[in-house]
This record gives C-alpha cells, structure tokens and sequence, in this order.
C-alpha cells in the first residue's frame, strides 16, 4: 500500500526532529529555583520562541505569568475564513529524582533499545516537537489548512498555575475552536488512544510540631512525643490496611466504564516486584482513573547516613491527592486538610500549606472534532482504530480552557504512554509513537478544517 504523503514526510524530517529535541532536552528546565537555576528554563522557553519564529509565526512572546515562570505564545495565521487550533505542550520537566540510577545523562537524549532516552523526551518536550512535525509536514503538502496557536508552558510539572492565572486574566489570548493538549499518551506503543479523562489533584505540605528542640532519644525517648513518630502515624492514617485511600469525608467507590487495564499488563507497566500485592480494591481502571489516591511525595527527616539518637520536634511532609472527575478539587482538599488536623496524634501542633490544586477534567468524546481524530489516527496507524481511556494524572490548565471557551472542542493526545516512564528516572520516548502521532496530528488538522468547509 502506498504511504501517504503526509507520512512519507514526517519520515523524512525525523533525523531534524531528533537533533531538535536533543538541543531542547540538554536545556534543565525543571521550574524550581531551589533545584535548578531559573536561568535552564529562561533559556529553554527561548530555544522554543526561537523555533516558532523559524515556523513564520507572529507574534511570537514570552509570557511573564503570575507565578515567575514563562509560558511561550505564537500565532500562525491560516486561510481566510479557517477554524483556529491551539496546540498545547509544557517544556518544563521534572526533577530527574537519582540522577546516578539514569542509564545515561538524563539531560543528554541519548539512544538505546529503539528508544530515545532523556528527562522530557516523551514528558512534554517530545510533545512540542510533535506539533512542530506535524506543522511542518503540513507546510510541503499544501500548506496548514487552520490557524494555529501555539503555548508551551513553563511550570506544568509544579502544577503553581501561572498560565491558568495568565489566561484568565487575558481571555482572548488563547481562544480557539479545538484545542489539542499534546501533553497525554497512548494506553500501549502503537495503540492509538485520546484521553477521555484525567484527574485533578491537590497538594499540601503538612508540618508538625511537638517540642521547643530536638532531644536525646535515650534520655527523653518513650515519653517525649516524637514529631517524626507523630508524622508517621498521620500519614498511615490516609490508607487503609488494603492500600485504600482514606481521607475522612472523601468517597473512594467509583467504577470506571470503558477500556480496562488488565493487571497483569499493570503489573509489567510499573514494574511492581514479584510477590508484592497491588493497593487498593476494584478494577485496575477503577483505582487509578475512577478514585482519589494520596501519595506522600517527600518527608523532611534526618537521613540514614549522619543520623543522631534524637528525638525530632518538628517534621513536615508534602502530600499528594489525585481527585478523579466528580469530585471538586477545592472540595477535597478542605476534607485532606481537615483529615490531616484531626488525625495528628499527642496533641501535636498541625500546620497545612496549600501548594497547588487543579480540576479534574471529562472530554466529550463524541464531538466532531474527535471524529477528524479518529480518521486521521486510523490513517496513521494501519489496522487501529482510535480507543479512548483516562489518564491518572492531571493537567489542571484544561479546566480553565473548558472554563473560558465552553465552545471549544479539547483532544487529548501525546507520547506518554507506558514505557515512557515519565516522571520516574530513565524517561524515553518511541520515536515510532512520535512519528505516527505527528502524522495524526496533521491529518486531524487537514479532515478538520474539511470538516469545517462542508
């Protein structure tokens, strides 16, 4: 069968593509100023104003937004008369955890397996990339049938909602009539998938007291309330003995219907060692696209090497919850926040600092623009059809859009899918998977603008 020439270009540009997201890969874009310095990022949103002038977009800037970081804006005008997209990626990364349990420098996109290797190749630097693919692709078959918007974010993985601020203050910036978030993945490498679901989330950092100063634990030890001890028992008190999420007041029953996730295939996925139990009850689908999970993210604690026979009197932690749709993040995090009052033991002083907070968000999947989706996915990968499933995470900027443009039709796609272990060391991206959903991304945009002419 002869390959479409869309496709056949994609192919061609994917040497340039590798080279582009090594260079934006090299940049430690990570947007916390106690980890990296904040000129990795300056530098990073700049290598992406700079490709987008290279594609002839106008006005091209750099977005100060309310949380000191910088969101990257670009508009491509389209034939008159054209329906606008806005495509959507982040170029902040997370922190790269043990950088000595990386294969290879994690900012170093690095080749192995039939993989690319490096922090933000598939988690969302790979996804900037893929929109450029698919521009490009589109500019030597004809030309971009659309208006294009484009908004690389700056602080997505610190979920501290600069951009949100940014776009509610200035709502004409990013309106659109479909808006593509390159920034979720396919359910399985070579399984076309858009994202029907994701969850909100909420985070606090919890810190408690219990004495004036730290104490020798020989001389005061099994009277003087420890604040590390307290903090240990807070903490237990969110799960349950089957790993069950337990915040007082929160509902933790939901079904998930639609694509399940098979345990085994779970298992596999995040790597769990054998004879270790999953958490929690219910179908796989049900517990991370349907439910709230906790997860305590960090703890301040004395470390293993160095430690003193002490008694600690103060200990804080930052704590995770993941609120799936339905549930009302503000909500959940007033229930979190008082579970986390109620529950410190001894009388201990409970400080909590609210750290950020995101929606949950439900696509309406049977919109037309989703329909153009699935043409163009079926297209790009022979013999699929296009599944849709929920995603785990969050992506809190999709609320404010829905919010702003309720016409809007919002896809969710990207390179996240399993292997990628985003988040986690040795990220890696399937240039496979970028390929075909570059060549997707610009065959959606071709039947969409036809579908807006008819």
């Amino acid at each position: 069968m002869t390959a479409h020439p869309i496709s056949e270009t994609v192919a061609s540009l994917m040497p340039r593509a590798k080279a582009e997201l090594a260079e934006l890969v090299a940049f430690q874009s990570v947007a916390d100023p106690a980890q990296f310095p904040k000129s990795e990022c300056e530098a990073a949103a700049n290598w992406v104003a700079d490709a987008l002038r290279a594609e002839d977009f106008q006005d091209v800037a750099l977005l100060d937004t309310p949380d000191g970081t910088q969101s990257v804006y670009g508009f491509l005008p389209g034939p008159a008369g054209a329906p606008t997209v806005l495509l959507y990626a982040h170029y902040d990364v997370q922190p790269p955890l043990d950088e000595s349990a990386w294969l290879s420098p994690p900012f170093e996109l690095t080749e192995r397996d039939g993989r690319w290797f490096g922090r933000g190749t598939a988690d969302c630097k790979g996804g900037f990339i893929m929109h450029l693919l698919a521009l490009r692709a589109l500019k030597a078959n004809g030309g971009v049938p659309v208006s294009v918007k484009v908004i690389a974010e700056g602080s997505e993985e610190q979920g501290t909602g600069g951009l949100e601020r940014y776009a509610e203050a200035h709502p004409d910036l990013l309106a659109a009539d479909t808006i593509v978030i390159g920034d979720t993945g396919n359910f399985r490498v070579g399984l076309p998938t858009v994202t029907a679901t994701l969850r909100g989330m909420t985070m606090l950092r919890v810190t408690l007291d219990t004495l004036e100063g730290n104490l020798h634990s020989g001389q005061f030890g099994g009277a003087a309330p420890d604040a590390l001890a307290a903090m240990i028992q807070l903490l237990a008190s969110l799960r349950a003995e089957d790993g069950t999420t337990t915040v007082d007041g929160l509902a933790t029953d939901a079904d998930w219907q639609g694509l399940q996730y098979p345990e085994a295939e779970f298992r596999a996925d995040a790597k769990v060692l054998d004879g270790v139990e999953l958490i929690g009850t219910g179908t796989v689908a049900d517990r991370i696209w349907a439910r709230p999970a906790v997860t305590v993210i960090g703890i301040d604690c004395p470390p293993v090497v160095g430690a003193t026979p002490s008694l600690q009197a103060t200990a804080r932690a930052q704590v995770s919850l993941r609120v799936p749709p339905g549930q009302d993040a503000a909500e959940a995090t007033q229930l979190l926040t008082a579970h986390l009052k109620a529950h410190a033991p001894w009388g201990a002083r409970v400080a909590v600092e609210q750290v950020g907070q995101g929606q949950a968000f439900r696509a309406d999947i049977s919109s037309p623009a989703y329909t153009s989706m699935a043409q163009a996915m079926e297209t790009a990968y022979p013999g699929e059809k296009m599944q849709s499933s929920g995603m785990g995470g969050s992506i809190p900027l999709c609320n404010t859009l829905a919010t702003l443009y309720p016409e809007a039709e919002i896809l969710l796609i990207g390179l996240s899918e399993p292997e990628a272990q985003i988040h986690a060391v040795n990220e890696s991206v399937s240039p496979e998977e970028l390929e075909q959903l570059s060549v997707a991304e610009a065959l959606f945009l071709q039947n969409y603008a036809e579908s807006k002419r008819a």
